[in-house]
């Protein structure tokens, strides 16, 4: 997309912000996930900040693209972006999963401003996109759904119902993210149910298939760049990730999918990552 150095170097120190804002909102919560929640924060930049159509002054503005967490364990991420935009205010995220908060563990639509789907069941996210994106079409409207996935959710069989869906009506204006660290909750992908060549796997389904660095803004924006230039049916990017980037003894841990972050691995994680919170 053609970003100056300066404003990539901006875009990467408020990824850094978002991570430490992520770790400080599951340790002040005593629970959650972080693993998967730090995976995903340069994809969410980039998306918000640089691609999506997204007013944070109007969240519901119906000509706006629509940004679906199917992986919605990761909700702190999503949380986080919504406030550093102003979506939803920054002194809210330190009520994640507490009595009467509206950040619950998994988004909710109803109470939170900027969720488009309210999620819990891994998979649903995929159906869920193709159907906003024949929505678009039906309604003769411009904007374009992009949906985050996680590994372990691609083992389930929705996702490849949904997926033949999106190519047999040839949605163009459905893109699919994988946040392909390669670990879920029991432990790597590839002991647990292998997935394979999941490039060629969606490309058999008919999709356009694209690959990125998940952690590289520039990587991910070319790679989106890529896929709205392809108009013949849908997309997905393969964004190669980190379970719990930044964080080095995190780092590729399945135990840290969900767990709570206590004090001491609080202030190293913290020590790690640099940078301030938005949540202060």
């Amino acid at each position: 997309m053609g970003l100056t150095n300066e404003r990539l170097n901006e875009l990467n120190d408020i990824s850094r912000n978002l991570r430490r804002t992520v770790v400080e909102m599951i340790h002040t919560a005593g629970s959650g996930h972080p693993g998967g929640s730090l995976s995903c924060l340069e994809i969410v930049t980039a998306l918000y900040l640089e691609k999506m159509k997204f007013d944070p002054h109007n969240p519901l503005d119906p000509d706006r693209d629509r940004f679906v967490l199917s992986k919605g364990h990761a909700a702190p991420a999503l949380y986080a972006i919504l406030a550093y935009l102003g979506v939803i205010p920054r002194r809210e995220l330190l009520t994640l999963r507490k009595l009467g908060s509206r950040l619950q563990g998994h988004p909710d639509m109803k109470s939170v401003p900027g969720v488009e789907m309210s999620a819990g069941p891994l998979g649903l996210g995929l159906s869920v996109s193709v159907g906003m994106a024949l929505t678009a079409r039906m309604d003769q409207a411009s904007y374009h759904t992009y949906v985050l996935l996680g590994d372990g959710e691609t083992q389930e069989g929705i996702i490849w119902e949904a997926a033949m869906t999106a190519h047999k009506y040839k949605l163009h204006n459905l893109t699919a993210i994988l946040d392909h660290n390669g670990v879920q909750l029991d432990g790597c992908c590839q002991e647990i149910m292998p997935l394979g060549a999941v490039e060629a796997k969606f490309t058999s389904f008919g999709w356009k298939t694209f690959t990125c660095d998940g952690h590289d803004i520039a990587s991910i924006l070319t790679a989106l760049e890529a896929a709205d230039s392809y108009h013949q049916g849908p997309s997905i990017i393969i964004a190669k990730t980190v379970k719990g980037k930044g964080v080095s003894f995190m780092e590729g841990k399945n135990i840290w999918h969900g767990k709570k972050i206590e004090d001491e691995d609080y202030q190293l994680a913290v020590a790690e990552i640099g940078g301030i919170s938005y949540a202060e």
